[in-house]
């Protein structure tokens, strides 16, 4: 029998038909595996250990059988309570948990409540008067709900998740976890879900589980690879700007892409190459607050930007907090990082321009596309001192995915390989020959991306978010002469942009490309563009400016002081 008939479908699994309402109306037809497994056992009221990979629904896995067991509970009471906790590592992590529950208890009317009090948009004045209101479901990280311990009644609780739990403890979170288990009652069901089942799941499972039911499915660490393709292009440093700036800038790369380097700078820096060719991208930068954070990925799934620049720093390597240079100072967010957890929707590739420092996160990264069942494609950029990591992360792919060794021969290389066996990451078929004009434009364009100038935009973007900060409104209020200080303090140096990059001149097209590329511009009028005036361009780019958000909602409307006219 295969797996599409063994696996129950969502009629078949007792929902409400509200539930089933909201189901269809997100466009699932049938349950993921694990949630076609895991879901009966939870209506049932066992504890549950849920282990399964990035992008199996794992967050619908919990949220449907908890809506179901809200809307039963009110059937026999009236009274409303704070039944249900939802535990996460980050901010993003419990913004993204929200939003599911949002959306399968939409046809629901308000019979089911959720709040996240874990987002710093809002102030701590806010989540006590959301709190207050005594939601169905709280989802926080531990220690906003400790700091809440006073107004948030904990005494009927019927339900604890614990959401990317092999990330709880490795965040810092240990000793908040353990005080908010004394304050719950001693009869409640609990669900762990985790994408590995690690030390820290273990001790977590015997601080909180009873009798609890450990569903750790068969399956490899990513899909097959006839939904999920993974290929490499030999590249060394100098040779990374040309092939990324050709492979957009031609199309080789269609749809929405996710490009991953190893720390902020570098993705500041490939941020400013790009946009001298006119490629718009944003930047997830993990120093900035979780708003800003946050709202950067809703422009990404929205479709504002197809491009977004990310990076995986190795925020386990110091767990207890924040990671401080060598001042002290605080060096970005440690409940932030961008190939764990977080939702990109629609993500077509990834690119990986700087190759992971190990297997695990060529796996989290590549986690990020290829969901639920949709396709998608990573590239990695290998040079030479990587191919070891590479080979690593073939033989990992290998054993995962139950690809038995054979002998064969690489025909795509330009170099003689010996058969190790069937290569799971392909090498690309790209010839740099044939693109070498774009490396002029491409190293210069570079080289133009310095730290100065990676560090003036870096400065600017912290000034933007200090004069919307709506905290420190009061304060510039009262010290006016900051204020204009800021205002007026102008970073050093500016990257200049020309604009005639953003053409690629037909004498530079590889012969094989220039049919395909003028038969694109022809479908793409410049008329359309100029029908946008000056002011609609100006709205447009600050209302879609991820800086340019309120700190308490930055889904509302901006408002911008007018200027005055100059008379």
């Amino acid at each position: 029998m295969s797996q599409a008939k063994e696996l129950l479908q969502f009629h078949e699994l007792e929902l409400d038909q509200r539930i089933l309402k909201a189901i269809a109306q997100l466009g699932w037809v049938q349950p993921t595996l694990i949630q076609s497994t895991a879901i009966p056992l939870l209506l049932e009221g066992k504890d549950v250990v849920v282990r399964a990979r990035t992008g199996s629904g794992k967050t619908a896995t919990y949220a449907l059988p908890l809506i179901q067991k809200i809307l039963n509970s009110k059937l026999n009471s009236s009274e409303q309570c704070v039944s249900a906790l939802i535990l996460c590592p980050t901010k993003e992590l419990c913004r993204q948990s929200r939003q599911v529950i949002e959306q399968l208890s939409d046809s629901c009317g308000k019979v089911v409540r959720v709040t996240d009090i874990a987002g710093s948009s809002n102030d701590v004045a806010t989540q006590r008067h959301a709190l207050a209101e005594r939601p169905d479901i709280v989802v926080a990280t531990p220690s906003k709900i400790l700091a809440h311990a006073d107004v948030l009644d904990l005494k009927n609780i019927e339900t604890l998740v614990v959401d990317e739990a092999d990330l709880i403890f490795a965040f810092g979170y240990e000793k908040d976890f353990k005080k908010l288990i004394k304050l719950l009652p001693p009869i409640y069901q609990a669900v762990l879900v985790s994408a590995t089942i690690s030390d820290d799941v273990a001790r977590m499972k015997g601080l909180c589980l009873h009798n609890a039911v450990t569903l750790k499915l068969e399956e490899p660490d990513l899909v097959s690879l006839d939904q999920l393709s993974h290929q490499r292009i030999l590249a060394e440093e100098n040779d990374k700007p040309a092939i990324l700036y050709a492979l957009l800038k031609l199309t080789l790369i269609q749809g929405k892409s996710i490009i991953f380097v190893n720390n902020v700078d570098r993705c500041y820096k490939v941020r400013l190459f790009l946009e001298q060719f006119g490629i718009r991208s944003c930047v997830l930068n993990s120093e900035l607050p979780a708003n800003i954070r946050i709202h950067t990925i809703s422009q990404f799934n929205r479709g504002i930007y197809d491009i977004i620049i990310a990076s995986d720093e190795h925020l386990l390597e110091k767990p207890a907090g924040k990671t401080k240079n060598k001042n002290g100072q605080h060096k970005h967010d440690h409940e932030s990082s961008a190939s764990r957890g977080i939702d990109f929707q629609g993500v077509n590739n990834v690119i990986n321009f700087d190759f992971p420092r190990d297997v695990t996160s060529y796996i989290h990264r590549a986690g990020r596309t290829a969901r639920g069942n949709n396709k998608g494609s990573v590239l990695s950029f290998v040079s030479i001192k990587e191919a070891p990591i590479n080979q690593a992360v073939e033989e990992k792919l290998r054993q995962s995915l139950g690809k038995q060794p054979h002998l064969t021969v690489d025909a795509l290389s330009d170099h003689p390989q010996k058969p190790t066996g069937e290569d799971i990451i392909k090498l690309y078929q790209f010839k740099l020959e044939e693109v070498e004009a774009f490396r002029y434009r491409a190293q210069d364009c570079w080289r133009a991306a310095t730290r100065v100038a990676v560090h003036d935009t870096r400065i600017r973007e912290i000034k933007t978010e200090i004069l919307n900060c709506e905290k420190l409104k009061g304060f510039f209020e009262e010290n006016k002469r900051d204020l204009l200080a800021l205002r007026h303090d102008k970073p050093s140096r500016t990257l200049k942009v020309q604009s005639h990059l953003s053409h690629v001149p037909e004498y530079i097209l590889p012969s094989a490309l220039k049919r395909v590329a003028l038969n694109r511009s022809q479908t793409q009028p410049a008329a359309k563009q100029a029908r946008i005036t000056g002011a609609k361009t100006a709205y447009q780019r600050q209302s879609n400016d991820p800086l340019m958000v309120s700190e308490v909602d930055y889904g509302k409307r901006r408002n911008t002081p007018k200027r005055k006219k100059a008379f």
